[in-house]
């Protein structure tokens, strides 16, 4: 084995050890050339580092690399090919060797397999329109509904990444969401765990495809006018011994002590954010996906799980900071820093946390002291709305501040409302099967949860199965239950969810201002004792606002009279409870006309019929 020809320059030496490095993947790794490849890897406290692999046939005597000054192991060995399959040998201080995968291979084996493989990562891009406007598709004033998926339970395909890509936009097709969010594509051993303990943060999982192929996936969606956003997990990693876990023999990219450096409702390993090297592999990473795959943004899991030191543990079971709070500080810079760089390379994309506390500032700018990140997801309106969707519709009245109480933040964050595959799993039931009643009054509760999600301020976001009523449970290893589309209840909702999409779509003052509370106003609050809603959305001047009405009891309510903000003629654009939905088919048809009764503050007033667990929305004529 020979050295590399080319030498890490100094530069990328000192950002990489400065923890500001966001392109590792184009410096260590194994990288393709005329001749052979030339592997580089990052073990500072190993007294020894091989390469073996299909081409020496694992022997682990034939190729040592050499090490630097920074820790980087490197060498260059001849013949070796693209999709060659290679692990690094790694010798600890302490004698013991270990078989390690590269940490920024940019493939891998099939799962159980667990080698690196040798790719070159060549693609010949035809989404050149969609990249030079996406600006458009992903800003703060635009409509974003996203379509959860997890690729391996949507629809079986033998094809992979690239038969499923087009049945896949054909999907968003029909249904009218504007971006996917793939459930962790990252290669991860343990396929029960969706994606979320990660092993390539630089790698597609294998079980599709190449990473071409994913490639061909989002390039496919971009030109039908979708995008694509990838969850990303920089918050833990699985303790398997091929992976980053004791790389080098020591605890490298996590803390050494547990209280620090390992989840305990996860059984995984925290990164050490606080070392700046890791900092560096975690920003290359981000980035890798954005530059390489094109992705239209990340979504960062358990953000919370990073923030507190606490997380999830009890007293003495974690080490407060220098200051002696719960604060995670390394953590928080990592992700300001994280978002920094996420926006100054790539503008037009999205950056989400999943973060499931009041932590302030989240979705604000890091120069004012936020975390940096584009949007967040809102839990608080997930667990609020769910828990009052629970109660029977007889008991709502006693539970209606669980649905107003949200508009006191609303407007704190840029947020996203989810309804994500977290809310269908671990026996907390469908979201179909949540709502009480008959089969009728749980069909026509869950076309009401959406109506409400849609109109309330805030991006949409709902999991796979949710928009055709899967009455179980989601299970990572079955197919969803496509035939139920062919019964009149589900096709219904399927229908509801389509039509919301594709309002939402037209009526600018649904998404134009989502975080800013002029864009919402209260019309009927405080109706508890008939547990029904009306607000009105309004957008940017000029834009015609849309009046929303939800009755949350299964009773008709005639001639339910309140006020609305334009004088004349209005007209019903959706009705949860028509009958092309399943519903009992209580409309109001033809135009409506205001009448000259001040009600709610307004000079004017509308009088309707409001349907049984419905939701109406309205605009003017």
């Amino acid at each position: 084995m020979s050295a590399p020809t080319s030498q890490i320059s100094g530069e990328d030496l000192w950002r990489f050890g400065e923890g500001t490095h966001d392109g590792l993947h184009h410096l260590l790794g194994a990288h393709l050339d005329e001749t052979g490849c030339t592997f580089r890897v990052w073990a500072p406290n190993a007294t020894r580092v091989r390469v073996i692999g299909d081409f020496n046939e694992w022997d682990h005597e034939s190729h040592s690399l050499w090490p630097s000054d920074a820790g980087i192991w490197s060498g260059h060995i001849a013949g070796v090919t693209n999709g060659a399959s290679y692990k690094y040998v790694i010798t600890g201080q302490d004698g013991e060797s270990l078989d390690k995968t590269d940490p920024i291979a940019f493939a891998t084996e099939e799962p159980p397999s667990t080698a690196s493989r040798v790719c070159d990562l060549s693609y010949e891009w035809s989404d050149a329109d969609w990249m030079a406007t996406r600006a458009e598709n992903n800003r703060h004033d635009g409509p974003i509904s996203i379509y959860e998926v997890h690729l391996g339970s949507w629809r079986y395909e033998p094809g992979g990444y690239r038969a499923l890509a087009h049945q896949l936009a054909d999907y968003l097709d029909d249904t009218g969401f504007t971006h996917v969010e793939l459930l962790p594509v990252m290669e991860h051993p343990f396929y029960g765990s969706w994606g979320y303990q990660t092993t390539g943060y630089f790698a597609p999982t294998a079980r599709y495809g190449e990473p071409q192929d994913l490639m061909y996936m989002v390039d496919l969606l971009h030109q039908r006018g979708y995008g694509v956003i990838l969850d990303w997990v920089p918050s833990h990693f699985p303790v398997d011994t091929h992976g980053l876990a004791r790389f080098d023999g020591t605890h490298l990219y996590e803390h050494e002590d547990p209280r620090l450096g390992f989840h305990p409702d996860w059984r995984s390993a925290i990164f050490n954010y606080e070392r700046h090297e890791v900092r560096s592999f975690l920003l290359s990473s981000a980035r890798f996906w954005l530059e390489y795959f094109h992705a239209d943004g990340i979504r960062v899991d358990a953000v919370a799980s990073m923030l507190y030191r606490d997380y999830s543990r009890n007293e003495g079971e974690w080490i407060p900071n220098d200051f002696g709070g719960r604060e995670n500080l390394g953590a928080i810079s990592f992700l300001q820093e994280l978002n920094r760089k996420i926006y100054l390379h790539h503008r037009d994309v999205v950056s989400i946390a999943e973060e499931s506390t009041a932590w302030p500032g989240v979705s604000k700018p890091t120069d004012s002291g936020g975390l940096g990140f584009g949007f967040k997801w809102d839990m608080g309106w997930m667990n609020d709305t769910l828990e009052y969707f629970k109660h029977d519709p007889v008991h709502r009245q006693w539970h209606h501040g669980e649905l107003t109480f949200r508009m006191v933040y609303a407007f704190t964050e840029n947020f996203v409302l989810p309804l994500s595959h977290d809310e269908v799993v671990h026996g907390k039931g469908s979201l179909l099967a949540r709502q009480p009643g008959d089969p009728w009054q749980q069909l026509a509760g869950l076309r009401l949860l959406y109506g409400y999600q849609w109109a309330s301020p805030g991006k949409k976001l709902l999991f796979m199965g949710c928009e055709f009523a899967m009455p179980g449970e989601w299970h990572h290893e079955q197919e969803l239950p496509w035939g139920l589309l062919e019964n009149e209840g589900n096709a219904g909702v399927a229908a509801w969810v389509r039509d919301l999409n594709a309002m939402y779509r037209s009526e600018p003052a649904l998404y134009e201002v989502d975080s800013d509370p002029g864009g919402f106003h209260w019309i009927v609050g405080d109706d508890a004792e008939n547990s029904v809603l009306v607000f009105a959305r309004t957008g940017n001047e000029g834009t015609p606002p849309v009046v929303v009405v939800c009755s949350f009891t299964p009773v008709p309510r005639h001639d339910y009279r309140f006020g609305v903000p334009i004088a004349g003629e209005w007209t019903e654009v959706l009705n949860s409870d028509a009958e092309a939905y399943g519903g009992s088919g209580v409309v109001n048809g033809g135009p409506l006309l205001t009448s000259d009764e001040a009600s709610h503050d307004y000079d004017q007033s509308l009088q309707i019929t409001i349907p049984p667990l419905g939701a109406v929305f309205l605009r003017p004529a």
